[in-house]
């Protein structure tokens, strides 16, 4: 071939965007190209060996070597590929229009097998121009009788080409990096890139540094292939000690065996796995490896709590583990990484069109070559098909947790409160994923005992008293019309009662053990809107907070009339001692004789509140919104019954304002005003014992 000086054909059809910056996003992204080029280049020549189409040689170690030469300013990618002729350098390189990949297998079509080949030659290719002044290729192509032949280009759309000295079959490419991306040629930076982007890439990567003094490691001498090159061999003789028998005779006896040693220039290490543990079947895997892959890949050296491995050829190629965390932070603090892989190819972190946003909690990696990407590589082409990915990662999710919850449940309890934030998130963004767990979201309640959706509904409400059931009875069938008609009103669905804090609802807590009630506690700042969507999405259930309003459980029955007094006066007394004519009172005879007075405020008051807070608007006033909060009074109470017989006493001032500070406190906490305020009267009442 003779020199042939030209033009790069870059025309609108290939949309080449040659040296320009915006192609890919990090620089550092030519080695990833550059990388699967040589790859592509590999599986390539194989691919021709098994159909018949070329002889590999009995020794051939399908590698990639990367050569970085800070001195020299050079940065070399060698593979030992199909390589190229002259022709198939003017077709994939000066002329832009085409994918070496695309070629090949409309070439083979009837041949290939159906493994996939990426193959992008080309674009791939003009990456190395981000970061050098001027490339070089040498190569030579596996077809008989090929002539060598050498390109290069200084980064503008003139080459030159010609005969080549390359004498083994493959390609070289030399970078010759501008000042900006020296870092390039650094050992320890090559490494780096290197390891994110082809981490698990399927053919051998081996780093080296020109003209490095070679290094030496001592192996067994029957550990020695003909490979390796031998500098010398080292011998230590057997060692034999002498020992005195039973008999008083004494011989020699060997203590430790000849040994024989070769020290040899050290063999290369690839920087890749080229058989990660994604592309095996989970049952080939065991618990350890995906422990250490997991430490490997993410450096988290908590163990996972559990994983998930996909493995899935139809209707799509993909496969991968996710795993589960142990979560120790609120769920919009948690940083996950989802790696996102195209036949071992790492394509980017977090890519939100592939993986759920919800399941951005998680870390794992899913390898996809069926994924329609850009020239880039980057970024994904928003089609139909992805979202098909994306449902059917969603849905291996939900099985895999459903699937745990029937089977295994004494396991899923164990793990519930580390995962149930991101179940919980998971619900709230995808109704798909809402649907599947619905029945399998637990609840903790009050004796640290885990309940799902449907065994709550089944808790029954403590029986009626004994003594009181023949008369019921008796008296049911008049009264049954008038409760169905009153039912109809009513609100019917199923009430499940909840704890937010444990300790600061430890009053009401107890007047609930004490009937035999139960409630579940829901401490997260998720599930104010987490149980809103479970109601809208279960009709027959409502979420109520413990302290939202007392059931007929807890109270005694009294006629109306026998209430009505009591709570005219009280209600008078209290709104003047506490300077509130628009408080709330409500009067009840509980149960519990010894609780003097809690403080009721409305589910959906408090909702409102809630949402208030996370939206930044605290300082507005709940009433607004039906927030006002009702003082209960126990009629029941002595205390209370001091007060309402009392009601001129100078005392009964002080105890008002105290009852009401008890309340508040068993609900929520005081302001800093309202707590000084409260230890000071607390102070004065105990000093009235004392006179």
């Amino acid at each position: 071939m003779s020199n042939r000086h030209g033009n790069l054909s870059i025309n609108s059809d290939n949309i080449f965007p040659i040296i320009k910056k915006w192609l890919y996003s990090d620089h550092d992204i030519f080695y990833r190209e550059l990388i699967s080029n040589g790859c592509d280049a590999i599986t390539k020549l194989k691919k021709l060996d098994l159909m018949g189409e070329y002889d590999l040689p009995q020794d051939f170690e399908p590698k990639i070597r990367i050569v970085v030469n800070p001195e020299e300013k050079t940065l070399k990618f060698i593979d030992n590929g199909l390589g190229m002729t002259a022709d198939e350098v003017e077709e994939y390189i000066n002329q832009i229009a085409f994918s070496g990949a695309t070629d090949f297998l409309e070439k083979y079509k009837d041949k290939a097998s159906e493994e996939q080949i990426i193959g992008h030659f080309g674009l791939g290719f003009y990456s190395a121009f981000m970061v050098a002044d001027a490339v070089h290729i040498d190569t030579l192509s596996w077809q008989k009788d090929a002539v060598p032949v050498h390109w290069e280009c200084d980064g503008g759309t003139e080459f030159d080409m010609s005969d080549g000295s390359k004498d083994t079959v493959g390609t070289e490419i030399t970078l010759f990096l501008n000042e900006d991306c020296l870092e390039f040629a650094n050992e320890y930076r090559a490494r780096e890139v290197i390891e994110k982007y082809c981490s698990f890439m399927p053919t051998p990567i081996f780093l080296e540094k020109e003209n490095a003094e070679p290094e030496y490691e001592t192996i067994p001498a029957d550990e020695v292939t003909e490979k390796d090159t031998v500098i010398e061999t080292i011998v230590e003789e057997a060692k034999f000690e002498e020992k005195e028998n039973e008999d008083g005779t004494k011989e020699q006896v060997e203590v430790s065996p000849r040994t024989e040693k070769a020290k040899i220039v050290k063999r290369p290490v690839a920087l890749n796995d080229t058989h990660p543990l994604w592309s095996k079947h989970p049952n080939e895997c065991t618990d350890e490896e995906y422990k250490t892959f997991y430490r490997k890949v993410f450096q988290d050296y908590k163990e996972p709590l559990f994983w998930i491995h996909l493995n899935m050829d139809y209707p799509f190629n993909l496969k991968g583990i996710l795993y589960f965390p142990k979560i120790n932070t609120e769920y919009d603090s948690i940083e996950g990484t989802i790696k996102l892989y195209n036949n071992q190819v790492f394509i980017a972190d977090n890519i939100k069109e592939v993986i759920p946003e919800f399941l951005m909690l998680l870390k794992g990696v899913i390898d996809c070559p069926d994924l329609p990407l850009n020239v880039s590589r980057s970024a994904l082409q928003n089609d139909g098909f992805v979202q098909k990915i994306s449902d059917y990662i969603t849905k291996k999710v939900a099985d895999k947790l459903s699937g745990m919850c029937k089977t295994d449940k004494e396991s899923y309890e164990k793990y519930w409160d580390d995962i149930s934030p991101f179940i919980k998130f998971g619900c709230l963004k995808d109704e798909k994923f809402c649907d599947k767990m619905n029945d399998y979201i637990l609840f903790k309640n009050l004796e640290d005992k885990y309940l799902t959706l449907p065994e709550c509904l089944k808790v029954e409400e403590p029986e009626a008293d004994a003594s009181s059931e023949t008369e019921q009875t008796e008296s049911s069938a008049e009264s049954e019309q008038a409760e169905n008609e009153e039912d109809t009103e009513k609100d019917t669905r199923k009430p499940v009662y909840y704890v937010t804090d444990v300790q600061q609802q430890g009053q009401y807590i107890n007047m609930f053990k004490e009937q035999g009630m139960d409630a579940v506690i829901l401490d997260h700042n998720i599930d104010t809107s987490f149980i809103t969507q479970l109601e809208r999405r279960n009709e027959k259930v409502r979420f109520v907070r413990i302290d939202a309003d007392l059931t007929e459980s807890l109270k005694e029955e009294v006629s109306e009339e026998e209430l009505k007094e009591a709570r005219e006066t009280l209600t008078e007394t209290f709104r003047k001692a506490l300077g509130n004519e628009k408080l709330n009172v409500s009067v009840e005879k509980l149960k519990n004789a010894d609780i003097a007075s809690v403080l009721t405020l409305s589910e959906e008051g408090r909702r409102m509140q809630d949402m208030m807070k996370m939206y930044g608007m605290a300082g507005m006033d709940p009433s607004m919104f039906g927030g006002d909060q009702t003082l209960v009074l126990n009629t029941g109470n002595a205390l209370v019954q001091y007060i309402l017989n009392n009601r001129d006493s100078e005392h009964v001032p002080v105890f008002c304002e105290q009852l009401y500070d008890l309340a508040v406190l068993s609900n929520h906490p005081l302001s800093t005003e309202a707590m000084s305020k409260f230890i000071l009267r607390s102070n004065q009442i105990m000093m009235l014992l004392t006179k």
